[in-house]
């Protein structure tokens, strides 16, 4: 991997923690620069949303016990609204873990839920994975 793929990989990885950040410009710039494969820019971009999912994953797995500290990066708001997303619709909701504002939250309380992490890696993948595919052919 090069260092234009090494920086989309922890571009999309800090992407999907709860820091604010966005990776679609990085994969539409990496597409357009035609200088990698797509199918290269697809995996790094997903593995590396993905991770960073499973980083919120853990986070909301073992330290939930925060969630009422100042300094504790999701806001009562999102909890409450990611929450009733999950108890509504379940594990299914992971698939949309990618949507601005709601997913990080979503893949955080799906920890604190302590949903299957397998289950969870694959429900966040095919909805991110998508979400990069949809990307791909738009700029490709």
């Amino acid at each position: 991997m090069d260092f234009g793929l090494t920086s989309l990989f922890f571009g999309a990885l800090l992407a999907a923690t709860v820091l604010p950040f966005s990776s679609e410009a990085m994969v539409a710039a990496a597409v357009m620069s035609g200088e990698w494969p797509t199918w290269s820019i697809w995996l790094t971009a997903t593995v590396g949303n993905v991770l960073g999912a499973q980083i919120n994953w853990f986070l909301g797995r073992y330290c939930m016990r925060f969630h009422s500290r100042r300094w504790f990066p999701i806001t009562p708001q999102q909890m409450e609204l990611a929450q009733t997303r999950f108890q509504r619709w379940g594990q299914w909701s992971l698939l949309f873990a990618w949507v601005p504002v709601i997913g990080d939250p979503l893949t955080f309380i799906a920890g604190s839920f302590a949903v299957s992490f397998a289950s969870f890696s694959m429900l966040v993948a095919i909805g991110k994975g998508a979400r990069y595919l949809v990307i791909l052919y738009f700029f490709s």
